[in-house]
C-alpha cells in the first residue's frame, strides 16, 4: 500500500469530544481516531493515495464546526517492532 499516511491533531470545542471523534472516524480515508488528554482532544491517523487526496483528507477535518484547530504531521519512516525500517503502508 504506497501512498501517504499522517497524523492530524485536532483541537474541539469543549464538550464535543466523542461526537465530533465519531464524525470524524466515519470518514473512509480515516484509519483511527482517538481522544487523547493533554494540548490536544483528538489524534486522527488517516491514508491518502498522494498529497492532493492529503489535503483534501486535511480540509474535510477542518470544515467539521466544532474542530477548531489542528496540526497535520505526515509520516517519513515507520519503525516496525521486528526492526525493519518500511516506507510502505
Amino acid at each position: 500500500m504506497a501512498g501517504v499516511k499522517a497524523y492530524v491533531f485536532c483541537k474541539v470545542n469543549s464538550g464535543t469530544e466523542r461526537e465530533t471523534c465519531r464524525r470524524v472516524a466515519e470518514y473512509p480515508f480515516v484509519l483511527e481516531a482517538c481522544i487523547v488528554y493533554g494540548e490536544y482532544d483528538l489524534i486522527v491517523e488517516i491514508y491518502a493515495e498522494n498529497l492532493e487526496g492529503l489535503d483534501s483528507a486535511t480540509e474535510r477535518i477542518r470544515r467539521i464546526p466544532s474542530i477548531v484547530y489542528t496540526s497535520t504531521m505526515i509520516v517519513g519512516r515507520r519503525f516496525q517492532k521486528r526492526g525493519k525500517w518500511r516506507t510502505n503502508f
